[in-house]
């Protein structure tokens, strides 16, 4: 069993920037791919960065492409989302996920979610 907890989110103006947390439970944390998908409100929830378990493979989604930079940090059990030049059509609530490596888990359906942390960009 995992738990993610994110942690970092806020109201910010556009142009600003955050750096989003997920502190993971438990000493298995390098099995697991792990991802930042984001919901806003009316609209369905998206991918928009993914880390492999070893940190040397990362996915962004275009529209966060040149501005988001996903991390991790296996010696404590942490990914991050540093987010610059924040944009209002950003705001959303911002989940971390875990999908542990070989085992055929896709990020259509991760193992593993956390609670979500609110990204407010006002205009």
């Amino acid at each position: 069993q995992v738990q993610l907890v994110e942690s970092g989110g806020g109201l910010v103006q556009a142009g600003g920037s955050l750096r989003l947390s997920c502190a993971a439970s438990g000493r298995t944390f390098n099995n697991y791919n792990m991802g930042w998908f984001r919901q806003a409100p009316g609209k369905e929830r998206e991918r928009v960065a993914a880390v492999s378990w070893s940190g040397g493979g990362t996915y962004y989604a275009d529209s966060v492409k040149g501005r988001f930079t996903i991390s991790r940090d296996n010696a404590k059990n942490t990914v991050y989302l540093q987010m610059n030049s924040l944009k209002p059509e950003d705001t959303a609530v911002y989940y971390c996920a875990a999908c542990k490596k070989g085992s055929g888990c896709s990020w259509s359906q991760p193992d593993y979610w956390g609670q979500g942390t609110q990204v407010t960009v006002s205009s």
